[in-house]
């Protein structure tokens, strides 16, 4: 239909910031996106990008159109990939970002299963625990724990984290065990990368900032330090958990816990998630759920 041709075209303009980088998203020369584009504004008589030799941003008018095109653009992605996947097992390179220890303790062993299940994958796992540019790095995904902050990304919650205060009965025994959050503050506090420990009562969320007794920017290490009992530390649960379970560390003011926070699988708003990143991270969430 006429009325479509050049609207994909200049959603990926809208989305990419450039009309290089459209082209290569679509797989077509520069040329022939700059003329699909000059059509489609002459058909609607209205301007819809503005172009200078730095840079090309849309009119009001155009952000309003891409507003309403993108979801009609998506919608055609998605039914051709659908129609796609009953055709063909899912296959090709997938390339994800993962925080270190979660990564190798959790992540990773999924995602081992799901190559398994669908052995035409290839798999890029890059685990560190700095946050890269999903869009430079050419990652499909990375999973991110905890409170988010970019909302240039897209977020979909894959499962759920608790954190824990805890210390060993030897340290108890010794220091004592604190009642409220005052007491803590007298105690000798384990501390990693980040300088505030969250709690909730009542509904209402608390924080303070420990004095370091010790600090580190490993889980495991803080873990090791409070198993022999050096302080007390604030740690998801798979540091901590197996430890709890066993009864070598004792979990801390119950009355204080704060809200479990979110496992997310992050991915670039301008990318429509191919079936095979979606199949991968519905086997996590389905993985995640389980365990949590």
């Amino acid at each position: 239909m006429k009325e479509w041709q050049g609207v994909s075209e200049f959603v990926a303009v809208a989305e990419q910031g450039s009309f290089s980088a459209a082209a290569r998203s679509l797989g077509i020369s520069v040329a022939q996106v700059s003329r699909t584009i000059d059509q489609l504004e002459q058909r609607l008589t209205i301007k819809l990008v503005q172009r200078t030799t730095r840079q090309v941003r849309l009119t009001d008018n155009g952000q309003l159109y891409y507003q309403q095109c993108r979801p009609l653009v998506f919608g055609l992605q998605q039914a051709n990939q659908l129609l796609q996947s009953l055709q063909h097992e899912p296959s090709g390179p997938v390339r994800l970002t993962a925080p270190v220890y979660y990564g190798e303790t959790v992540i990773a062993p999924l995602l081992h299963e799901f190559l398994l299940r669908y052995p035409k994958l290839q798999l890029d796992l890059v685990l560190t625990n700095d946050q890269l540019d999903l869009v430079k790095g050419g990652f499909d995904a990375a999973i991110r724990l905890g409170q988010l902050t970019d909302s240039s990304l897209q977020a979909r919650k894959l499962g759920s984290r608790r954190l824990f205060l805890a210390a060993s009965p030897a340290y108890l025994q010794q220091h004592g065990t604190p009642k409220n959050l005052n007491e803590l503050q007298q105690h000798q506090c384990l501390v990693g990368s980040l300088d505030i420990w969250r709690f909730e009562q009542h509904r209402q969320k608390l924080q303070i900032r420990p004095t370091p007794y010790l600090k580190c920017n490993s889980g495991v290490a803080l873990t090791d330090a409070c198993l022999k009992g050096l302080g007390i530390t604030q740690l998801p649960d798979y540091y901590l958990k197996p430890y709890l379970d066993s009864g070598q560390l004792l979990s801390l003011l119950p009355d204080y816990q704060p809200t479990d926070d979110g496992i997310w699988a992050l991915y670039p708003l301008t990318r429509h998630l191919p079936l095979k990143v979606r199949l991968l991270l519905d086997h996590l969430q389905q993985q995640l759920t389980d365990l949590s």
